[in-house]
């Protein structure tokens, strides 16, 4: 039984130095982006408000489109003070409620 739990060991310490090896390399591509201008992308949004009625009723509301900046990387990135969203992520996810 001892030798299951080490083989398990091993391989979560393996696949968490892989995936730290992955965000680091992410990073790197990101920042020289993100110094030749191409790092940041903007993506088309549509944003929705959800308003409380009486009766426990909600009202939705179609509040139009905007442009959100996304990061051209696989991770979210630390730009300017907030998290920026992966492109592919915020073009799978379009839709903005408030």
């Amino acid at each position: 039984m001892p030798r299951y739990w080490h083989i398990l060991g091993q391989t979560l310490k393996f696949l968490l130095l892989a995936l730290v090896l992955f965000y680091l390399a992410d990073w790197g591509t990101f920042a020289v982006r993100l110094k030749r201008g191409t790092g940041l992308k903007n993506v088309t949004v549509e944003q929705y408000l959800s308003t409380p009625l009486k009766g426990q009723k909600i009202e939705y509301d179609y509040l139009g489109t905007a442009e959100r900046s996304c990061s051209r990387a696989v991770f979210p990135q630390y730009v300017a003070s907030q998290w920026i969203p992966p492109c592919w992520w915020l073009q799978r996810h379009n839709q903005a409620w408030q």
